[in-house]
């Protein structure tokens, strides 16, 4: 693989995480104008208070793991491509 190649590939991996961050973020918009709608504002401990700061719990836990797992496999990639290449041939 050739270094330009070696490049894309992780922009790849960092923009997919982008656009996962993205996606969660609007789903997260989307549930509190749901939750808006259908929860009037009834106080700090109220049951809107508690779905919203539910939502935003989960949003960190998804955007966590996803920037986790981007992270593993970006090393894991570069440690691959770091290997020395085999100079010789397989076996026949």
């Amino acid at each position: 693989m050739t270094s330009k190649e070696e490049t894309g590939m992780v922009e790849r991996i960092i923009e997919s995480g982008r656009d996962a961050e993205e996606f969660a973020l609007e789903a997260v918009r989307k549930f509190l104008d749901t939750v808006d709608g259908i929860f009037p504002d009834a106080g700090q401990d109220g049951p809107r208070r508690k779905v919203i700061d539910s939502a935003f719990k989960m949003t960190e836990q998804l955007v966590s793991t996803w920037t986790q797992a981007a992270e593993k496999i970006v090393k894991v990639t570069g440690d691959a491509l770091a290997q020395p290449k085999s100079t010789t041939s397989p076996p026949k």
